[in-house]
């Protein structure tokens, strides 16, 4: 889809959070990814963590960040898959208030064409929780730049036609 050059671009505030019991700041592949992605694109980061695959501690950094005016948007790597320590949805879905399930249907199917039906085993999620973005994602480097490339990149470009989510940005907390 085509980027409306004739617009301004409004970089997104980004919080990054790695959700893993094994990676550290040292080996964090897939968050250095998706902060090089993001930052490269001209959005900011606002901040960034790793915790371990703990729902509680999830929804605890997640409530943070939803609740920091600093923060437009959370993208979480990792804990997506569906071995019993993997509950980043779960703890996605405690703190939101309206689940995206395009997002997870689109990147399966922008996934198929790098891994075939391994896509099947990824529960990329996303949704809006009071005013905020949240997106999980696998935890890979190639699922990461899958759905930046495939879905992010433009979807966080407030100049992507024919819609995006920036320019809804305002609205999420109507009532």
């Amino acid at each position: 889809m085509p980027i409306d050059e004739s617009r301004a671009f409004l970089p997104v505030r980004l919080a990054v959070l790695t959700v893993s019991d094994t990676r550290g700041p040292a080996d964090d592949r897939s968050g250095d990814t998706l902060v090089a992605l993001a930052t490269g694109a001209g959005h900011v980061l606002a901040d960034r963590a790793i915790e371990r695959d703990d729902a509680d501690a999830i929804v605890t950094r997640l409530t943070g960040w939803i609740d920091d005016p600093s923060v437009d948007c959370v993208i979480s790597t990792g804990g997506t898959g569906v071995t019993g320590r993997d509950v980043t949805p779960e703890a996605m879905e405690r703190v939101a208030e309206k689940m995206i399930p395009g997002f997870g249907e689109l990147f399966r199917w922008l996934s198929y064409a790098t891994i075939g039906t391994s896509t099947v085993q990824s529960r990329a999620c996303a949704a809006v929780a009071r005013g905020t973005y949240l997106f999980a994602l696998p935890g890979s480097t190639g699922a990461v730049r899958d759905a930046w490339k495939g879905i992010l990149r433009d979807q966080l470009d407030s100049r992507h036609r024919p819609c995006n989510f920036v320019e809804l940005m305002p609205r999420l907390r109507e009532r």
